[in-house]
């Protein structure tokens, strides 16, 4: 029997899952968590094969969550569920160790035949997304340049940028500047709009 656990904040998303996943003879579900600050805890007292991790969940996003998963519980296998199909989001959770990504409005057949495959060993990422992903360049944009890129986007002005990330007003138009060049945009707004539409904020 594959032991499952399904981690995602939206109650009837969680429930229909669970009760998808509990039709299939050879699963069961044996945990459901809605914050990933809880998805440790649960696994380590559950131990289940499969962890099934939205990536955007209140407390620690899913990506986060598979690393720290992987270090407390490495034959636990994490598979990533996303609505959005990101590239960077997929590079993301393969370099966390993820063992498959499987977007959210798959048919449910998919999402039963990825969790075996990832028990066997295997990995399992959606076709589209793989193709997207190889045709995306990957993101130039150092850490620190990300970090005041993602502030700017939510309406926050240098002064506050800097207080928030204890930098100086003038390093963070530095950092914006870059980013703007590095980006081939034509102003912050521009920069914000790339960054987001290729999934590297």
């Amino acid at each position: 029997m594959i032991r499952v656990m399904i981690a995602e904040d939206v109650p009837l998303l969680r429930e229909s899952l669970a009760a998808v996943l509990e039709l299939e003879e050879d699963l069961t579900v044996v945990a459901a968590v809605e914050r990933g600050d809880e998805i440790v805890e649960a696994a380590a007292r559950e131990r289940p094969d499969v962890a099934l991790l939205d990536i955007d969940l209140p407390g620690l996003d899913g990506i986060s969550a598979a690393v720290k998963l992987r270090e407390a519980l490495p034959e636990c296998r994490a598979l990533v569920l996303t609505g959005l199909a990101r590239p960077d989001h997929l590079r993301r959770a393969l370099a966390a160790g993820a063992a498959g990504f499987v977007l959210k409005h798959a048919v449910p057949q998919t999402l039963v035949d990825a969790i075996r495959k990832v028990v066997a060993g295997e990995r399992v990422v959606d076709p589209q997304l793989a193709l997207a992903a190889l045709e995306t360049p990957a993101n130039p944009l150092p850490a620190r340049e990300i970090d005041v890129l993602r502030l700017a986007a939510t309406g926050a002005g240098p002064d506050e940028i800097a207080a928030t990330l204890f930098l100086s007003v003038g390093t963070v138009r530095n950092y914006l500047s870059s980013a703007i060049t590095r980006l081939d945009a034509r102003n912050r707004v521009d920069a914000i709009r790339i960054a987001t539409d290729r999934g590297w904020l």
